[in-house]
């Protein structure tokens, strides 16, 4: 199953073309942007039963398909060769932080580039679809909706001002968030623990991997998150990225304006961003 947002109304993707869900469900599930994730269970199941298109997806535009989460968490360091890259050595705990919700984006949107120091990360995302507190590990994977496609944008500079590292302010920046092209459930994907992600700048690859190097895996994510805080349907995690960031690069290599950035994930997809200046946004 894959899920989408389209002229701000979920649908599901077929192969041959949409179907807005809130009409299709006679009303069940809304057209509000979170109805898929707001009783996933229900939802899941009356999904299942649909077979084709209520109309062709024509040059309508995808949106990000988890543009309201309440909770956005980011995972770092999470990938030991990007660790290595970093001259760092493996934590006994996960780094996480948080990426505010304003700074998510779509999947085709522009990332406004602000300074010179700014670098991409691509990342595996999990969407939760219900509520998990105190999850173990075994039982993590049937709380999730799906997985989606995300950067983690990052302004290096910002990113270690002060007396501690700003890591959820340098990730927040508006548009530092792209995510998309749409969610897919775990049984669309051979196995949800080993997919191959990767990012290129203007067709040159800086990154490529398997999430099966994550340091942390999804299920242990889930049940470490979900002993300190309730994870809500429709939050996001940002899983942490791979080695070929800019910053450790020599010499550094960051965006901008101009270029485009391609992100893809095996069997769920791929974003493409234009960069440009961050004073065009703001006109």
């Amino acid at each position: 199953m894959r899920i989408a947002r389209i002229e701000n109304r979920p649908v599901l993707l077929c192969d041959d073309g949409i179907v807005d869900i809130a009409r299709a469900s006679g009303g069940r599930f809304g057209a509000a942007p979170t109805a898929p994730f707001d009783d996933w269970p229900a939802f899941a199941e009356w999904a299942a039963e649909i077979g084709h298109a209520e109309e062709p997806l024509g040059d309508r535009v995808l949106q990000n398909p988890v543009p309201h989460p309440t909770q956005v968490f980011g995972v770092g360091a999470n990938y030991l060769a990007h660790l290595a890259e970093a001259g760092a050595s493996a934590p006994d705990v996960p780094l996480i932080f948080t990426k505010f919700p304003t700074c998510l984006t779509g999947p085709f949107d522009p990332i406004p580039i602000p300074t010179g120091t700014v670098d991409w990360e691509v990342e595996l995302v999990v969407v939760i679809g219900v509520r998990a507190e105190h999850v173990r590990p075994d039982d993590a994977w049937s709380h999730v909706a799906g997985l989606t496609v995300g950067q983690d944008i990052t302004d290096r500079t910002m990113q270690f001002e002060g007396i501690a590292p700003q890591f959820s302010m340098s990730k927040s920046l508006p548009g530092f968030g792209p995510l998309g092209p749409w969610v897919v459930t775990t049984d669309e994907v051979a196995d949800p623990d080993d997919l191959e992600l990767g990012c290129a700048l203007d067709g040159e690859v800086m990154q490529r991997a398997r999430t099966s190097d994550l340091i942390f895996d999804v299920p242990d994510l889930i049940a470490r998150l979900s002993a300190v805080c309730p994870l809500l349907p429709g939050d996001l995690i940002f899983t942490g990225t791979p080695s070929g960031v800019g910053v450790f690069r020599k010499p550094a290599v960051f965006l901008r304006p101009g270029q485009e950035l391609t992100s893809w994930i095996e069997g769920i997809g791929e974003i493409r961003n234009p960069t440009i200046d961050a004073t065009r946004r703001a006109k």
